[in-house]
């Protein structure tokens, strides 16, 4: 799959900086804008074949400015779950507000633009009643699934009303290489995994009965770079997960063995406001059937390959 130019938004944060690394040989040339809220400009490959801004993705002279050059737009930048509740309105103006703002722009500007990919997420179905959970499925809880399912909207009424090439991933708990602990944001393997090499307790909140479907980087990766190119993406939500749940118990005993820690001990702590969802697992018929992805990683060895970076690292 070749890629000619393409913008990144979010390109120094985890899925991002994976993302520019698979694209950088595939691709002519790639803008990433970042404002660093979360990410980490150190991620980014070095490369004569990568522009990097440090701005918000609401730069409205700096979007027209890129938008014409481009071809492809990974739309991934956004303010997380946690940060969401802490400021809903920067929430809104970010989520919903810059990413209505980067479509409209992609609309007048992207004269060229062969793909909008847009990254949503797992936490629009809340505590889903289905599980597997198809993609006709939603419960909204937080400021932040409430952002992000807005934007699959909005991206809904460009591809009706003006025929815009839209795709759309709701993305499922992701982890693996690339993921720091720099960013105080980073998800639950990546703290485990740091709990662990230190011989700390690893700190579960909640009773750890709670699960989730975790997907490796790798799948996830291979994901968004077919929805970029498929004709039968167009206009599409999938889901990108495995289908199969993980309690949070099963994932510290887990880290605790690929590891081979002696702190063989789980610190339970209260529930967090965020801590809304008791069971997730995602239904990805749709993607297998029209795309013809699936996981290619376990939840065993893509920990396995995830610690081996982390001790290289």
């Amino acid at each position: 799959m070749e890629f000619g130019k393409v913008l990144v938004t979010g390109g120094a944060g985890f899925l991002g900086s994976q993302l520019v690394k698979k694209l950088l040989p595939r691709s002519e040339h790639i803008y990433i804008i970042d404002d660093l809220s979360t990410g980490n400009q150190n991620s980014i490959p070095k490369s004569e074949k990568i522009t990097f801004y440090h701005e918000s993705i609401t730069n409205e002279e700096l979007l027209e400015k890129i938008l014409p050059e481009v071809e492809w737009i990974y739309h991934l930048a956004c303010r997380n779950i946690l940060l969401s509740v802490v400021d809903i309105e920067e929430d809104f103006q970010t989520n919903l507000y810059g990413g209505y703002l980067l479509l409209q722009k992609a609309k007048t500007h992207g004269l060229k633009l062969k793909r909008f990919i847009y990254t949503s997420t797992a936490s629009v179905y809340g505590n889903a009643s289905i599980l597997p959970t198809p993609e006709s499925h939603y419960e909204i809880t937080l400021p932040y699934s409430a952002s992000k399912f807005s934007m699959e909207h909005y991206c809904q009424v460009f591809y009706h009303m003006h025929n815009f090439p839209v795709t759309i991933l709701r993305l499922s708990n992701v982890y693996g290489p690339g993921q720091l602990l720099s960013n105080p944001y980073c998800g639950v393997v990546a703290k485990f995994f740091d709990a662990a090499q230190k011989g700390e307790p690893i700190p579960i909140y909640g009773d750890g009965t709670q699960t989730r479907d975790f997907t490796f980087i790798e799948d996830t990766m291979d994901a968004l770079l077919l929805a970029g190119h498929h004709v039968d993406a167009l206009g599409q939500i999938y889901n990108v997960g495995t289908g199969i749940e993980t309690n949070i118990n099963q994932l510290a005993k887990m880290i605790i063995q690929i590891t081979g820690s002696k702190a063989d001990q789980i610190q339970y702590k209260p529930k967090r406001i965020i801590d809304k969802v008791y069971r997730r697992s995602l239904n990805i018929n749709k993607i297998q059937e029209d795309l013809q992805w699936s996981p290619q990683f376990t939840l065993y060895k893509g920990l396995q390959e995830t610690y081996k970076w982390l001790k290289e690292e």
